[in-house]
């Protein structure tokens, strides 16, 4: 790698605000060195292809080390520009490609601006995507301001699609790249907004796919967050498209920030980090000292708030309601509004805007406004919508100065709440993090209610990237000396934990490339042949990323060699013995378990105080007690035959389990987690499936008849606590023969087995001589070591090229079973209608158009069908199906565990219960059924406790992918389907369902 200075400018010091993270030399000899200069405030580097010379007059265009524009400008700012947006404007004059990656606020979009202005300037047409509908809405607002020919594509909404610039989602231009729409050919910029949502387990693979089609003759402008791996990003366009690609990179903050913490339950603020980015070790020592006296008061207040009949209820604790309105009103008396309040819950956000009742931020002038605004924006709904309580509720809010923002708010609400604090008529905003995305909507002061969050996966906290997009809504340009960060904090936090949160470095961005049969199918009904599935492996970020780790991986297999020979190898063969017994009796007992856990033998014995083991995959519950069992039939039991329904059902067992105090934090009835080493825990009633039980105890204790409050919880982890002190090898367990009259020889001679190997292993010299804990650590670090250099010298051995053919050979031998393609992989009818819907599961879906499925619904039946293809919230009640209803789910479940066990046969990874389960969501069938058939929404509301936004965000991506349904069923020649789909979407387009957005 080569380094070049800015000519004439002196290079400053390589601290860390002028250096990029994650420098790497080029591995790739395709892309060459990189050159680096670096100035005042950012950092400046290009990816450049061998052998690449500029033709650019550098008197005009500077040099490709160092772009400048003396040139006349294609738009004018009424300010001057930062250093990353003057360098970033010279690369767009100089017709080549370029990331920008800085933080929130920063001002990248007066970046993509002068990129639309060059194409204006140009007579040429440029495409801005952005990852959500929402943001394409606002940002086609926001630009119809700046320029007049604008227009928005988003799959709902289509304004003015010839104009010159086209404000679009990712997924509308990966479908126009596809097809190969001759709007592409007139294009000459694309802008990516928010790149890094290319690291989106989901849709990640969009951006991806977009980038690789892309003509190399079209130049690009990403727009990013702070991201460590810049450099690797844009050495992987100028490998993939042979064209230079600059990276513009800052994390300075034009307002700097002040970070402060306030420990619940206290009363002072402590400030940890100051605007100088300076840790205050001090103040942390006090913060820390204030939970040691806090602890016992504030813990009891924590368990007993929020919970009904032992289990956890949605809202959040009392405790922190009273703590934000201390600070909110702190805020207010102090000036420092207006607030961004950040919570990872999005019934917590509602909870504590409704307990600001008693503050009031605005004037009566300021009042009058909102109500005149809001009366405006409802116009546009019918007479009966307005009366929603999901309205009417807002304006007192609102008068106040007080909203939230969250997904689940219907969506005039939203945007009301967002134009409103952008004309500075909220003060104080409840919101969830999706608020820290998109629009430059910034605040003097952000807070946030917790730092940990639950992911889909676990209760964790929150990244540096997380903080660092958030903490960047605190601070407005030229009205803020400094923006406020107020961090809510219930426990003792490790030092070094709040540091990388506040100080950290931002995440990289990781590719989360995946092969779609979507994309199979369209790759392979392109008639020009350029692209192939093996292409756009070959050319994805994900191979890129890994082939760059290749020199990284051989450097640390040295290591772990060189410290592996350095061990000693005395008594090693009597360890692996020891450790191969151990591993053996383990295998056996979850055989044995899996037996002893089959409802007809376990039921009897799962009595209210009994004591049993629970086992969650890596996850080690230990003891818990058994409060009640519950028997949950399958979904559409009813139209189900006994037999069938029976075999389907399965068990929940209601446990007492210790678990952390953050178990609720984020107000919904997420995955629990056990205390971490060193916390302080809390009972609480975890629903628990019956396979996850892994041990059964003949110990039965009494557990108290109310187990709502917390000391009655408390009570029983004192007596679990007590026994196990009682019993320091471990509880005794029911005996399956003797005790559960379990007389399956099979059991029995496996029961036999267990006992000689547990003989075995107390027999053993290492058992006896009581070492074998020491040496097992000392065993099982080598055992790691050597587990890693396989692990890593397979990775190497195996490319991700070979694994992603392997499965693109997979994926075609399912095709070519559904009848997809032929066995020459040409495309047939069924592929053809498939190519065309990308919303929903595509090959579920053309199999109920193939199966007569469909033939046999009436439209509103279509609807409700097709709405269980609809990714979205979860239902957490019972769903009880009319009898029209019951049968398709039924047919649709059968189907899509075909599909299912055809992948697995085919040799794809897949799990059948895990495929049906995330596949069919029938959570909305109901409503989505009573609404076409001209239910009101105030009726539709009431049969679900899914929020009503999440209910419209549902039916208007139904609508999208009914019309995606009718034009496969149209390419293929089914009038009939075709007519019956577009019954469907017309009977659900009414109403607030579909009422205009106000930036439109």
């Amino acid at each position: 790698m080569e380094e070049t200075p800015n000519s004439g400018k002196r290079k400053l010091p390589d601290d860390d605000s002028q250096k990029i993270p994650g420098e790497a030399s080029v591995a790739n000899p395709a892309s060459s060195p990189k050159r680096q200069s670096v100035s005042r405030t950012c950092v400046h580097e290009v990816a450049v292809p061998k052998d690449y010379t500029s033709s650019k007059n550098e008197s005009v265009y500077g040099t490709l080390e160092d772009p400048s524009y003396n040139g006349k400008m294609a738009k004018s700012y009424l300010f001057e520009l930062d250093p990353f947006q003057s360098i970033a404007v010279a690369c767009l004059e100089r017709n080549e490609s370029v990331l920008v990656s800085a933080h929130t606020s920063a001002g990248k979009t007066a970046v993509a601006e002068y990129a639309i202005a060059m194409s204006f300037r140009e007579k040429q047409r440029v495409i801005y995507t952005s990852p959500l509908k929402a943001l394409s809405n606002q940002k086609y607002r926001e630009l119809s301001q700046e320029f007049s020919d604008v227009g928005l594509m988003t799959g709902d909404v289509t304004l003015s699609p010839n104009a010159s610039c086209l404000v679009m989602t990712t997924e509308i231009l990966r479908g126009m790249l596809y097809r190969g729409s001759e709007v592409i050919k007139e294009v000459a910029w694309v802008i990516f907004d928010e790149i890094h949502y290319m690291k989106d387990r989901e849709r990640g693979v969009v951006w991806e796919e977009s980038i690789i089609f892309l003509p190399p003759a079209i130049k690009m402008v990403f727009l990013s967050a702070t991201m460590s791996n810049a450099t690797q990003f844009a050495e992987w366009i100028c490998n993939l498209h042979k064209q230079p690609c600059h990276v513009v990179y800052t994390d300075f903050r034009p307002t700097p920030l002040q970070h402060y913490v306030f420990p619940m339950g206290g009363t002072g603020l402590y400030l940890v980090v100051d605007e100088n980015e300076q840790f205050k070790e001090g103040n942390f020592v006090k913060l820390q000292e204030t939970f040691t006296k806090q602890r016992s008061n504030a813990y009891g207040n924590r368990s007993g708030g929020g919970k009904a009949s032992g289990r956890i209820a949605k809202g959040g604790t009392a405790s922190s309601g009273s703590d934000i309105y201390k600070i909110v009103k702190m805020i207010m008396e102090r000036k420092f509004q207006p607030v961004i309040v950040f919570s990872f819950s999005r019934r917590e956000c509602e909870q504590h805007a409704m307990s600001m009742s008693k503050l009031d931020f605005n004037t009566q002038e300021e009042r009058d406004v909102v109500e005149q605004v809001f009366r405006n924006a409802v116009l546009c709904l019918s007479e009966e919508d307005r009366s929603l309580p999901a309205i009417e509720l807002m304006l007192p809010l609102l008068q106040r100065g007080i909203a939230v923002h969250h997904s689940g708010l219907l969506p005039i609400i939203k945007e009301l709440v967002e134009l409103l604090f952008q004309e500075g008529l909220v003060k104080a905003l409840f919101a969830t993090e999706t608020f820290a995305m998109g629009l430059n909507m910034p605040a003097k002061t952000v807070v946030f209610t917790s730092v940990r969050k639950w992911d889909g996966d676990s209760h964790r906290h929150i990244g540096s990237g997380e903080y660092i997009q958030m903490s960047g809504r605190a601070g407005r340009r030229g009205k803020d000396d400094r923006g406020i960060c107020i961090i809510m904090i219930d426990e003792k936090m490790e030092m070094n934990v709040l540091k990388d949160m506040v100080l950290g470095k931002p995440a990289p961005l990781v590719s989360t490339f995946r092969l779609s049969y979507y994309s199979i199918l369209n790759l392979m009904s392109r008639s020009e042949g350029q692209f192939t599935a093996e292409h756009v492996i070959k050319n994805s970020f994900h191979q890129f990323q890994y082939e760059k780790a290749l020199p990284d991986m051989g450097e640390r297999i040295s290591k772990l060699e060189r410290e592996v020979a350095l061990l000693d190898s005395s008594g090693e063969a009597d360890l692996a013995e020891y450790h191969k017994l151990g591993l053996e009796i383990a295998q056996l007992e979850k055989k044995m378990m899996s037996e002893i856990t089959r409802p007809e033998r376990a039921l009897y014995f799962l009595v209210p105080g009994r004591l049993v083991k629970v086992r969650d995959g890596g996850t080690d519950w230990g003891w818990g007690v058994v409060v009640n069992v519950v028997k949950k039939p399958p979904p559409g039991v009813g139209s189900l035959p006994p037999a069938l329904a029976a075999s389907r059902t399965t068990y929940i067992v209601d446990t007492l389990l210790h678990c952390s105090p953050e178990l609720n934090e984020n107000g919904s009835r997420s995955k629990p987690c056990p205390p971490r080493p060193g916390e302080k825990g809390e009972m609480h009633v975890v629903p628990v499936p019956l396979p996850l039980i892994s041990g059964l105890s003949s110990i039965r204790i009494a557990i108290p008849p109310d187990l709502r409050p917390a000391e009655a919880r408390q009570t029983v982890l004192l007596a679990v606590q007590e026994l196990g002190k009682r019993y320091p090898q471990g509880l005794p367990k029911l005996n399956p023969i003797k005790d559960m009259g379990i007389d399956d020889p099979e059991f029995i001679s496996l029961a036999h087995e267990i006992e000689d190997l547990e003989q075995k292993l107390l027999a053993h010299p290492l058992h006896k001589s009581g070492q074998s804990d020491q040496q097992y650590k000392w065993f099982q670090s080598k055992a790691d070591m050597n587990h890693e250099i396989q692990q890593l010298k397979s990775k190497m051995r195996d490319s991700q090229l070979q694994k992603f053919r392997n499965e693109l050979k997979n994926r075609s031998r399912v095709l070519k079973m559904l009848g997809h393609i032929d066995a020459d992989g040409v495309v047939q009818l069924k592929g053809r209608a498939a190519c065309l819907i990308d919303t929903g599961d595509e090959l579920l879906v053309t199999e109920l158009m193939f199966n007569g499925t469909f033939n046999d619904l009436d439209h509103h039946q279509v609807a409700a069908l097709a709405s269980c293809f609809i990714p979205g919230d979860k239902s957490q009640e019972q769903i009880h199906l009319r009898t029209e209803l019951a049968k398709p789910l039924q047919q649709l479940q059968d189907n899509a565990r075909r599909i299912a066990e055809i992948q697995r046969e085919c040799k794809l990874d897949i799990n059948v219960d895990e495929y049906v389960e995330s596949t069919v969501r029938p959570f909305l069938m109901d409503v989505i059924y009573c609404w076409s058939k001209g239910a009101t929404f105030a009726e539709v509301i009431e049969m679900t406790d899914i929020f009503e936004g999440s209910i419209i965000r549902h039916a208007r991506r139904l609508d999208e992918f009914l019309n995606q349904l009718r034009d496969a069923a149209h390419a293929v020649g089914e009038a009939d389907l075709e007519k019956k789909f577009e019954a469907g979407s017309e009977s659900l387009r009414r109403g607030i369902m579909f009422a205009n957005s106000l930036y439109l």
